[in-house]
């Protein structure tokens, strides 16, 4: 399936070609977590010979019928665990009807005065527009 890099670095192109996997895939992989990202990212992004490796890793647990969050986690890449971060806390303002403002809990006083006045203001104009309208303002 696949031709060595003379130096061991491939672009995401050669790395396509090699493994048989569409480029675009290969990103969706990383973007999902169930791969590494590249060596070296941006314009340039270089992929080393365990990128290789973990392709054939996952076609051949897919064609076992694993879904790719198996597959990340058999492979010991646990992308949700990563991808958790510490809750934080919104203040959530109505509007109007359709419309609802979220902000941040921990804002300081002085902010969230001023945040809150906004919305008051907000609040206002599509109260007055949806008077001129008729009452729906679509």
């Amino acid at each position: 399936m696949a031709k060595s890099a003379p130096n061991g670095k491939r672009t995401l192109t050669e790395l396509a070609e090699d493994s048989g996997v569409p480029a675009r895939t290969i990103r969706y992989y990383i973007a999902r977590g169930v791969m590494p990202p590249p060596l070296v990212g941006g314009r340039g992004a270089s992929y080393a010979e365990e990128h290789l490796e973990r392709l054939e890793r996952i076609q051949k647990l897919q064609a076992q019928g694993l879904t790719l969050a198996q597959i990340a986690w058999k492979l010991g890449e646990h992308p949700l665990e990563r991808q958790l971060v510490e809750p934080t806390a919104w203040w959530n303002y109505p509007v109007a009807e359709d419309v609802v403002v979220m902000v941040r809990s921990e804002m300081r006083p002085w902010r969230l005065k001023r945040v809150r006045s906004l919305i008051s203001q907000m609040a206002a104009q599509l109260r007055s527009a949806e008077k001129e309208e008729g009452g729906d303002a679509r």
